[in-house]
């Protein structure tokens, strides 16, 4: 079959390898091109990053100045102030936000007989006995 794609192609067979697929012709610095070329990617994006850094940072300064300029708050500022503005109203309010359970209160199962031995305990004496038995 190579004969008669050679006949019927001339001289173009070597290309023509190649696009069947066939065998390419391999470069011994192929790796080190390679890998010249993947550094010099990696440089040009950490330089794209800090040039990227260095026009944000220009701009936080020119924001800032701006912002004491005029008395405007940053928004974590904002929100921050208004976190706390709300606990402090909410402090003794009666739909303040439920806080978290305090450790102790209800997370663990505790046995029922533990249960009663605490309120056991807090009887008066004679009750103690009649329990107990």
């Amino acid at each position: 079959m190579d004969f008669v794609m050679k006949q019927a192609l001339g001289g173009a067979t070597k290309d023509m390898g190649k696009m069947l697929g066939g065998d390419e012709e391999k470069d011994p610095d192929a790796a080190k091109k390679e890998e010249e070329q993947q550094e010099a990617l990696r440089q040009e994006e950490e330089e794209r990053k800090a040039k990227y850094a260095k026009m944000e940072a220009e701009r936080e300064i020119m924001r800032q100045g701006i912002r004491d300029k005029y008395g405007i708050k940053k928004k974590e500022e904002k929100e921050a102030e208004a976190q706390a503005t709300l606990e402090a109203n909410a402090e003794g309010s009666l739909t303040r936000p439920k806080k978290a359970i305090p450790p102790g209160c209800g997370d663990e199962e505790e046995e029922e007989g533990s249960i009663l031995d605490t309120v056991i305990k807090y009887l008066p004496g004679p009750l103690q006995d009649m329990f107990k038995k």
